[in-house]
């Protein structure tokens, strides 16, 4: 299939504001230093603010205080390693620059609601967060940062209609067209209950351009469809996730980001199944706030 948008900006590329900049190099050294402690004097040394500045710039810049990002990366890097190898839950902690096995565990169980053993036992990625990665805009848009987590969701029934969109990587998309009136027919089969997670389901199973669309909601086990509605069965899978925030005609080209960019420098591949779409009840896709996830199937990559 022929990919027709491109994500990289060409000249004049759009001005980037100075201290953005400056927490990129804070970002790249917390990234480079994942195993060691990191202090915020540190971080502040790296930036060339004082303390205060860099945690208010920091928030500012990335909705999140220095302590938390840090803290959330560790602990995902050794999430994933309880699920990837056999290492010993004292030795995560080590290598992820807590200073004991007892402080390690107990900001785990903060953060993931369970222990490191538990979570190993469980099996599922769960509340993994990937660092944040700058993600190019528009030519007349500034840069943002975008954080990926990584997520685990147990099959489920969706009740809804079907449509056929094509998607982003087709010749000739048109799924700015037909997504939206698929949620019509949605809506005009009675199938919108206003309290409810509404999703989008996208079927890129098949080798063809024309890819099978479903809009409805998450059923309950063991309930019919109301009339004129079908059932589609979503197995149980791993995703990566992508928070979108802003008109839902903008979401193509951070679709395009995460797929060409993101996925391939991650350190997992993506699979052929069902891509969701998750919006809030009540959602607008024409205001300015309005958000939503999109969830890409994936697995680890080998090694």
């Amino acid at each position: 299939m022929t990919i027709t948008t491109s994500f990289a900006p060409s000249d004049p590329a759009p001005q980037t504001r100075p201290h953005f900049t400056r927490i990129e190099r804070v970002l790249d050294y917390i990234h480079a230093h994942l195993d060691q402690p990191l202090s915020l004097e540190q971080l502040a040394e790296q930036s060339c603010w004082s303390r205060w500045q860099l945690q208010r710039v920091f928030l500012h810049e990335t909705g999140q205080t220095v302590a938390h990002y840090v803290r959330e990366l560790k602990l995902s890097l050794a999430a994933e390693a309880l699920l990837s190898s056999r290492q010993r839950v004292l030795d995560l902690a080590l290598n992820h620059g807590f200073g004991s096995e007892v402080s390690f565990s107990r900001a785990f169980k903060q953060h993931f609601g369970c222990s490191p053993l538990a979570y190993r036992k469980r099996g599922l990625r769960l509340g993994l967060r990937t660092p944040l990665v700058r993600v190019p805009m528009s030519l007349t848009s500034p840069p943002r940062l975008v954080q990926v987590r990584v997520e685990s969701r147990p099959g489920f029934t969706l009740h809804g209609v079907r449509g056929e969109i094509r998607g982003l990587f087709a010749e000739d998309p048109d799924f700015q067209q037909t997504v939206p009136a698929i949620w019509r027919a949605w809506r005009e089969a009675g199938g919108l209950p206003l309290t409810s997670e509404l999703l989008g389901v996208v079927d890129v199973s098949g080798a063809g351009e024309r890819l099978p669309y479903w809009a409805g909601v998450a059923a309950e086990e063991g309930t019919e469809p109301l009339p004129g509605l079908a059932c589609l069965r979503v197995p149980s899978q791993e995703y990566a996730v992508l928070s979108h925030q802003g008109p839902i005609e903008q979401l193509g080209p951070s679709l395009n980001w995460f797929i060409q960019h993101w996925l391939p420098a991650s350190s997992y591949r993506g699979l052929d199944g069902f891509e969701l779409e998750r919006y809030a009840p009540g959602f607008d896709g024409r205001r300015a706030d309005a958000s939503m996830e999109y969830w890409l199937p994936i697995v680890p990559c080998p090694g």
